[in-house]
């Protein structure tokens, strides 16, 4: 018998998942290969938080010394409490929409709502190209505001497109 390192991995998936990302991915590089065009229609959104820092100015952070005494000692930065959360669309070209969520604010299917409400005028001004040919896709995760019927219903009604995403892991 010897001793064996396990091996690193993101996730654990199950066979289903597993299978199901495989499908995903299979049908996105069958699209990729019949439009060559197809990444440039896509858009991508995410939302990440981001926290506040507060910088000591390197004027503010000097200090009087004697040529013997220690070099002066400045601590890496630590996370502060304040925290926000960015949420960004992106496509091939840069940022198309981006805003920050207000503190305090949940992201709930209708605070998401409006967020791809004030996305669609966005692209409408940012991207006319995009616009006039109604070909852009939306591409984000499968989080509970993101899958709620009431957003489903509003790519419905816009004639809004999404590409498949993988199931989110339970």
């Amino acid at each position: 018998m010897r001793r064996a390192a396990a091996k690193f991995v993101p996730r654990l998936l199950t066979e289903d998942q597993r299978k199901s990302r495989l499908a995903v991915c299979q049908d996105l590089k069958r699209e990729l290969e019949n439009d060559p065009n197809f990444l440039s229609r896509i858009i991508t959104g995410d939302g990440s938080w981001c926290y506040v820092y507060d910088p000591e100015s390197k004027q503010a952070s000097s200090q009087w010394k004697t040529p013997r005494s220690p070099r002066p000692k400045k601590f890496r930065q630590v996370r502060s409490n304040v925290k926000t959360m960015l949420i960004c669309f992106f496509d091939i070209q840069g940022i198309v929409h981006r805003e920050f969520v207000p503190r305090g604010q949940i992201v709930n299917q209708e605070f998401y709502l409006g967020v791809l409400k004030r996305l669609r005028e966005r692209v409408r001004r940012t991207r006319p190209e995009l616009w006039r040919s109604g070909e852009w896709l939306i591409h984000h995760d499968n989080a509970p505001a993101h899958t709620a019927l009431r957003i489903r219903q509003f790519f419905t009604s816009q004639g809004m497109t999404l590409v498949p995403h993988t199931p989110l892991l339970t």
